[in-house]
């Protein structure tokens, strides 16, 4: 079935290769990284969910709280700077993003379920057809995530230091790994396409045997009764 297709083992492969790059990027925390070249700095790295600071300070609070190391963003330590370090472009690249990944995640159990059933199953077109459109529509979504992130992500009202800040491997993971997702989808599409018309021509080819078949007896049929007639 599939595994002859050669469609459906180039689909495959960019879907497997596009999962880990985007697991990679939604769990690492390397975003957005500092360059190295200040002698002290705030600010050392970001992920979706996590961020890393040094002796940092918010100087538009009037506290002296300090805070230091690699922590959850949602921490509770971090309600006091929410609005600061939670901007709404920032919850928007993470709403995205979980969904780009949800919809990867659902992907692989239609895919699954692609060689679970023949090609002359019904279902096995409406699965070919749900996976390609739930890694197109996952590739969209990441798109916008990392289009609003690279818009936003090192701008001069974020992160402290933002001219010593420049996106890091794991961005760069999301974006090759949604721009991957996105022909592996269409690869899937197209094989649902290309499978339905092959129903359709094997019907046509049935319907019009079947008729050939009845012309003959009918004929066939025909030529007894004359010759019973006679």
């Amino acid at each position: 079935m599939g595994a002859h297709n050669k469609n459906l083992r180039v689909a495959l492969g960019l879907s497997i290769f596009a999962l880990i790059l985007i697991f990679i990027a939604f769990v690492s925390p390397y975003w957005l990284v500092f360059d190295g070249k200040l002698k002290n700095p705030k600010f050392l790295n970001l992920g979706l969910w996590t961020v890393c600071f040094k002796n940092f300070t918010d100087i538009h609070r009037f506290y002296d709280y300090r805070f230091e190391g690699c922590m959850w963003v949602f921490e509770e330590e971090f309600y006091i700077i929410h609005d600061f370090l939670l901007p709404g472009f920032y919850i928007a690249v993470q709403f995205f993003f979980t969904l780009a990944f949800t919809l990867l995640l659902i992907s692989i159990i239609l895919t699954l379920g692609i060689f679970a059933f023949t090609r002359d199953d019904d279902r096995y077109m409406v699965v070919l057809l749900s996976n390609g459109a739930s890694q197109v529509a996952g590739a969209l979504f990441g798109l916008i995530a990392v289009i609003i992130f690279g818009a936003r992500g090192d701008g001069r009202d974020w992160m402290p230091h933002w001219e010593n800040n420049n996106m890091g491997w794991a961005y760069a993971c999301a974006c090759v790994g949604v721009c991957t997702l996105l022909p592996s989808g269409v690869l899937y599409m197209a094989e649902a396409r290309r499978e339905r018309y092959k129903q359709l021509n094997e019907i046509g080819t049935r319907e019009a045997s079947a008729y050939s078949v009845g012309e003959d007896i009918r004929k066939f049929e025909q030529r007894q009764h004359g010759h019973t007639d006679i």
